[in-house]
């Protein structure tokens, strides 16, 4: 089953090794190092560096249109038939929505606000960056659906980092990591 795990930093080499993923997306402030795992191969790694901001602010590089379409051609290229992991500092906001994104992409039958429900039954502390999810909502032709559904599930409980968990590409319910 393809499936897409969530994860922080601190958590992407056991992430990677018990999941067997073949691919990496890193969604992160430039600057932060990230050590790849060696079963990635470099190809196999996507890295996003921007800082997890709703609104352009000086001195930091606020999430944009061109980081969801290198998102969508990386997740595109994605045969699904082993996992991907995206993780970001905390695992809660940026690598939420990527994971979001990446659902809404692939799978553009999948009705958005059932994917986010399956993202809050998840985590609690998902709190989806709201801006990638608009840049997404309008690049996919979603109509606003994307961006209805993660306001209709809200913040996320206050955390210092996520739990990891995973979407499954095709099934309706939560899976575990």
């Amino acid at each position: 089953m393809p499936r897409v795990h969530v994860c922080s930093l601190q958590r992407i080499g056991p992430t990677v090794a018990q999941t067997g993923a073949s691919h990496l997306v890193t969604l992160i402030n430039v600057g932060t190092p990230v050590e790849r795992p060696g079963s990635i191969p470099e190809d196999r790694h996507l890295f996003l560096g921007f800082n997890d901001i709703l609104e352009p602010t000086e001195g930091m590089i606020a999430p944009a249109e061109e980081h969801v379409l290198a998102l969508l051609d990386f997740v595109e290229r994605w045969k699904a038939d082993k996992p991907i992991v995206v993780h970001c500092f905390a695992g809660i906001s940026r690598s939420t929505a990527a994971a979001f994104i990446t659902v809404c992409a692939l799978r553009p039958e999948r009705d958005e606000a059932d994917i986010a429900a399956r993202i809050r039954a998840s985590s609690p502390s998902a709190t989806p960056n709201l801006r990638l999810i608009g840049f997404a909502d309008e690049i996919l032709g979603r109509r606003g659906r994307m961006v209805r559904a993660v306001e209709a599930i809200g913040r996320g409980r206050d955390a210092f980092e996520g739990h990891p968990f995973a979407l499954d590409l095709d099934e309706r319910s939560p899976a575990a990591p």
